[in-house]
């Protein structure tokens, strides 16, 4: 029932492939001024029985799978190719099949086989011009016409399915992005939030008032990070450089570490939104690496403009002799990267960080 009930054919093909079946009428015009036999008129049922089936379900199949619907329906072509001159409406509904093959030249091949057996049997058989000529006619431009429309139907589909396969690459990059700034936002927070309250302990016996002033603190920054975590899952967050700075000065004197920092550009030098942002996010992570691993002294931050390129430098006086870059560095390295830039790091008696970026980045 299920069957019955279709599609019959592919929906992106539409109703054209019924439309095509008006053709067989020509298979019939013969018995519009000759009176079929019973026997005839049985042959005919059966093979209109045999071929919409096949005609059907030719739509259905490629390659070499379509091989047995081209050869059925050419066979009912040959059965009456000598008692019907309609019967080359079947050898045209054979070459259309040839359109199922992928590669174009097996396609024009098994067309150019189909019309030039087609046109060997009308020359063996003696048929009159009238089966011949439609044969070849209509045949030759149908076969071509439908290889073409099929390539052009493929090449639509192959569009689609890369179209697809780039929005979900775009999926997985920003779910990438997502995660990296997700690790930017409270990897620092957290590692403020983390010092903050080991100091508390400490003050908690001997100074409660700076305890509570702490405490406050931890609030404030527990707070300021849940609305970053907001503007972050909302797809939107672009953090100032200034406001990034002072934060990075607020947890480096937490930590009992002095910040020496010179970001004065030249007047007129208005850093581009996209650049400040990625710049802001790179200063966060190299602090947070401050924080958690350097047991630094001092860090000293620098932005410069150098040659058309912004060029920004982090550099502690912590223990680090090692780079081991994790996720928040590898995040960094491909904003920047992204942006046309590039970033190196060094561990030389502490942790060094230069980052450059093209000034026209918008």
């Amino acid at each position: 029932m299920q069957a019955l009930r279709g599609p019959w054919v592919p929906p992106r093909l539409g109703r054209a492939p019924y439309l095509w079946l008006v053709s067989l009428a020509f298979f019939g015009w013969k018995y519009f001024y000759v009176r079929p036999s019973a026997l005839e008129l049985a042959a005919l049922v059966l093979t209109l029985a045999v071929f919409l089936p096949v005609y059907f379900a030719s739509f259905w199949v490629y390659n070499r799978a379509v091989v047995p619907y081209i050869l059925l329906t050419f066979a009912l072509g040959v059965a009456w190719a000598p008692f019907n001159f309609g019967a080359c409406t079947f050898f045209i509904f054979a070459g259309a099949m040839c359109s199922h093959f992928d590669r174009q030249a097996v396609a024009y091949a098994s067309l150019a086989g189909i019309l030039l057996s087609a046109a060997a049997i009308a020359l063996l058989v003696d048929l009159p011009l009238s089966f011949l000529m439609p044969t070849l006619a209509a045949g030759t431009p149908v076969g071509i016409a439908t290889i073409m429309d099929a390539r052009v139907q493929r090449s639509r589909e192959q569009l689609l399915k890369k179209q697809e396969e780039v929005e979900h690459l775009a999926r997985i990059a920003e779910r990438e992005r997502i995660s990296r700034d997700m690790h930017d936002l409270l990897g620092h927070t957290l590692s403020l939030i983390t010092l903050k309250a080991e100091l508390a302990a400490r003050l908690l016996e001997r100074d409660p008032a700076a305890c509570r002033n702490e405490i406050r603190d931890i609030e404030t920054s527990a707070r300021q990070a849940l609305a970053e975590v907001r503007s972050a899952v909302s797809g939107y967050r672009e953090t100032g450089l200034a406001h990034e700075l002072a934060r990075a000065k607020a947890a480096l004197s937490a930590a009992g570490v002095a910040l020496d920092t010179d970001v004065a550009l030249a007047a007129g030098a208005a850093i581009p939104a996209v650049a400040e942002n990625v710049l802001a996010l790179a200063l966060r992570e190299a602090v947070t690496n401050i924080l958690r691993h350097a047991d630094a002294q001092a860090c000293v931050v620098r932005l410069a403009m150098e040659d058309g390129m912004l060029v920004l430098r982090i550099r502690d006086d912590g223990k680090a002799d090692a780079v081991m870059p994790g996720n928040g560095l590898r995040g960094m390295r491909e904003r920047v990267e992204h942006l046309g830039g590039w970033l190196s790091l060094s561990a030389t008696q502490g942790m060094a960080l230069e980052l450059h970026l093209p000034m026209n980045k918008e």
